[in-house]
């Protein structure tokens, strides 16, 4: 199962409810539920290249959350120089 390896969160379990008919405010008799099935909420999780504390550098997959939040470190990657034209 997939996870935030910061703030370890995962998938959520609930519900998609399936209705009917016209709202009663709109001049219906109102909306009758014809099913409930389950469903899953799922993490927004990104894949990062992350600097640790002791220096390594490892892909993981880290939550938007925490992204934005500034829990993570990300590890810069190194650009070769260009050549000047001649």
């Amino acid at each position: 199962m997939k996870h935030c390896a910061i703030c370890d969160r995962k998938p959520l379990v609930g519900r998609s409810i399936a209705r009917r008919g016209l709202a009663k405010k709109t001049g219906g008799i109102g909306k009758k539920i014809t099913g409930i099935t389950r469903r899953r909420f799922y993490p927004n999780l990104q894949r990062v290249k992350a600097r640790f504390a002791n220096g390594t550098v490892r892909r993981i997959q880290v939550c938007a959350s925490c992204l934005q939040a500034g829990k993570v470190t990300k590890a810069v990657s190194f650009k070769r120089p260009v050549k000047a034209a001649a």
